[in-house]
């Protein structure tokens, strides 16, 4: 199996999009792109693109997205381009393909895990009377500490607060009282907006189109931040029955996945894609998986989250605390280590391997 080599990740948005739509048309896809109706830092236009393949089995599809939580798009985009380019030197797959780049375009191209609107597309899918108000218990209680009104500074004693709060509420508690998802602090982590975001609208109107007549899916959503260096896990946001419990062990392994029900999942949280996509009844079978890819420990990704919405909200984007944020934001989502990309693109090839082979046996 080819990979992409750590040297050919994208430097930026831009880039990443040329090298997903060229791949795509090497293949002989088709392409479609959506603005969001916002530019990137060079002016350039921000849509997210989205590639579909002529498979022969036009009624199973494999649908991969990326970037729903911008700033991981860059490992998203590279798993998406390696299979294609991998494609290209051996045999396209007889599967239909649904290729989704670069959900949150903002994120992506400003260095954020959030949009426009500073919300967690991850935690603005909810379902229908499910209502976008509202924190998780302790959130309230957690705002000053997460979000202070000023610009990051190296000098706070961030871990050692971190500590404390494990210390007084345990790990589980705090943990889902941070990442549930809250509909309360617009300029807070893990906002989950005030009503649907431009993806999710974009998506609503043309998912059924992309998958019209289509009756199984498998659906990889590609995310990194969560788990030890260079390992990763399926994460199932959804109650599983059991014809999809044996297909996620039949197809991935028995110890590949943790379900909501899980006494394994780190914590459960409102407004998930994965949910909302099973819910809109878009085929007879919908698996959806969030291929979660660790990078670093729980604290160093929230002080990094917590510095760049500080620099993001009261901060000056040519501030070098701005400026040191965005790039240990990169360094937190998207790890410069070779061996970190190789692995991590090979496991992602690897997941997107034996989904196509489990639907072409299902």
């Amino acid at each position: 199996m080819t990979t992409l080599p750590p040297t050919t990740f994208s430097p930026d948005y831009a880039t990443a999009r040329q090298r997903f739509q060229q791949s795509a048309s090497r293949l002989g896809w088709r392409l479609e792109s959506y603005s969001i109706g916002l530019h990137g830092p060079t002016g350039e236009e921000l849509e997210f693109d989205v590639a579909l393949s002529h498979g022969e089995v036009t009624d199973k599809v494999l649908v991969v997205s990326s970037g729903l939580h911008g700033v991981e798009g860059f490992f998203g985009s590279a798993v998406q381009v390696a299979c294609m380019e991998h494609w290209l030197s051996t045999e396209a797959p007889s599967v239909k393909c649904l290729f989704l780049h670069g959900l949150n375009a903002y994120g992506f191209a400003w260095l954020r895990r959030f949009d426009e609107s500073n919300v967690d597309p991850n935690r603005n899918f909810l379902l229908p009377g499910e209502h976008f108000e509202g924190a998780p218990d302790g959130y309230q209680q957690l705002d000053r500490f997460l979000n202070p009104r000023h610009s990051p500074s190296p000098w706070e004693p961030f871990t050692l607060k971190a500590l404390w709060l494990i210390a007084r509420y345990g790990m589980p508690a705090l943990r889902q009282s941070i990442a549930g998802g809250q509909y309360t602090f617009p300029q807070g982590l893990f906002f989950g907006g005030k009503g649907p975001s431009r993806s999710q609208q974009i998506l609503r109107e043309h998912m059924p189109l992309w998958l019209n007549g289509c009756r199984q899916v498998a659906h990889l959503d590609f995310h990194t931040g969560l788990g030890r260096f260079t390992t990763h896990k399926l994460l199932i946001d959804y109650p599983l029955s059991e014809a999809q419990r044996n297909w996620f062990s039949h197809w991935f392994g028995a110890d590949s996945f943790e379900a909501i029900d899980s006494a394994e999942m780190a914590y459960e949280a409102r407004g998930g894609f994965g949910r909302w996509c099973v819910s809109q009844r878009l085929a007879a079978n919908y698996l959806f998986a969030c291929a979660e890819f660790g990078t670093y420990g729980g604290i160093q990704v929230l002080a990094g989250l917590r510095a760049e919405n500080q620099a993001h909200h009261w901060g000056s984007p040519q501030d070098p605390s701005t400026i040191r944020a965005k790039r240990r934001l990169m360094e937190l989502f998207c790890p410069a280590s070779p061996t970190w990309r190789s692995q991590c693109v090979t496991s992602g090839q690897r997941l997107i391997e034996q989904a196509l082979q489990g639907l072409l046996q299902s």
